[in-house]
């Protein structure tokens, strides 16, 4: 397991169906040691801070296994590392193994892994086209969001220690499931709603289901 790409970008305004929309989704690959703060990377920022960022969503990883994937629906496109957004390009931790709550060091860094990513339109802006946010929730690749633990400092090539969590036991890729096509699987339900290093949002989605379920 290792860190294959550390990637940033600031934000920037562009245009997109007539509107100025300011996006932070291009990010960059960066050589040498980046430092971590609680809230981001040296050199990144988030823009729309409603939804993206936060103690939660410090700091977004994408495997790098996806890419051929994703070359291959995409054809053309051009697909640097960093291409979907992600701070960290990985090689080794994948959605069905990685559970919510398991512990990653990096470098100097030690992260907390909390729930998958929910693509908004700005993926759609990325890639110039609306339908992009839909085909990658469909194909589950999501990638995954790390709370920051301890701050430290990180570079392509790092290896990535994975420690398991003593929690539940629930996978990025069963929350993402319980979302678009496992709705009805009370017990993973509950064991989300669970989940200590879930955010509230998450679980108070989670508990509403169950609720309408038992109504």
């Amino acid at each position: 397991m290792k860190l294959v790409s550390v990637n940033v970008g600031l934000p920037r305004d562009v245009i997109w169906l007539g509107k100025v929309v300011r996006t932070s989704i291009w990010k960059s690959p960066v050589e040498g040691r980046i430092r971590v703060s609680t809230l981001n990377l040296d050199g990144d920022r988030q823009s729309d801070l409603s939804v993206h960022g936060g103690l939660d969503k410090a700091v977004y990883a994408y495997p790098s296994e996806h890419y051929a994937f994703w070359r291959g629906q995409l054809g053309d496109a051009d697909l640097p590392w960093g291409a979907f957004g992600e701070n960290f390009t990985t090689e080794g931790l994948l959605e069905g193994q990685l559970q919510v709550g398991d512990r990653l060091r990096v470098g100097s860094a030690e992260f907390t892994v909390t729930q998958p990513r929910m693509p908004c339109f700005k993926l759609g802006i990325r890639f110039d086209s609306p339908g992009m946010v839909k085909r990658f929730l469909q194909s589950k690749r999501t990638g995954f969001y790390l709370e920051v633990l301890r701050e430290g400092e990180v570079g392509a090539g790092d290896p990535i220690e994975h420690g398991r969590s003593q929690e539940i036991g629930v996978t990025i890729a069963d929350i993402v499931n319980l979302y678009t096509s496992d709705s009805e699987n009370q017990e993973l339900l509950r064991r989300a709603t669970e989940l200590p290093a879930l955010p509230d949002g998450w679980k108070e989605y989670f508990r509403r289901r169950l609720w309408n379920a038992d109504a």
